[in-house]
């Protein structure tokens, strides 16, 4: 076992040995004074960025384009009465602001108070009830069951008089 450990230890002596004696650095010495004979060189100023331009999206409330166009049937098309106008005198509420397009109804729920339908749009989920409003046309709730919310909206029907225009929000099923 002695003579290994002398073994090893003259086989690191000798690999020591080559790391010194003569250092001949002769080319790097001379790529140094190449470099340091160069004339300095320009750094170039940092780019100049054009401030950012805000951008405001104006055609929300537009008919989506990959939406197909309404038909338009003249001939059956109802006509409005001047019975039926919006209230202009009532405040709105805060989900007035809103296209009806975007809620869907998520579930109800029920409690001492009453019935309430839950849709989700303008950025939650909304708890309503009958009478409440919605959507940018006088959209009032008339009726809410476990599979959908029937609204009412006032609408003009282009002739300088208003209709009453039924719709549902079903029920949206996860899958």
């Amino acid at each position: 076992m002695k003579a290994a450990h002398w073994t090893l230890m003259v086989v690191v002596l000798m690999g020591l040995s080559g790391c010194g004696g003569d250092s001949n650095f002769s080319d790097l010495d001379a790529y140094m004074d190449e470099v340091r004979l160069r004339p300095p060189g320009k750094i170039e100023p940092t780019p100049t960025f054009r401030s950012y331009q805000a951008f405001t999206y104006n055609a929300a409330s537009l008919r989506s384009p990959f939406l197909p166009p309404a038909r338009v049937d003249l001939a059956g098309r109802q006509h409005g009465s001047r019975d039926v106008k919006p209230d202009l005198n009532r405040v709105k509420q805060f989900l007035e602001g809103f296209n009806i397009e975007q809620f869907e109804m998520v579930g109800t729920i029920s409690n001492a108070t009453g019935s309430f339908a839950l849709l989700r749009g303008a950025g939650g989920v909304h708890r309503l009830k009958v009478g409440d409003y919605l959507g940018r046309n006088d959209g009032r709730i008339v009726a809410i069951s476990g599979s959908q919310v029937d609204v009412v909206e006032i609408v003009p029907d282009g002739e300088g008089t208003w209709l009453e225009r039924p719709r549902t929000i079903p029920l949206k099923e996860h899958q």
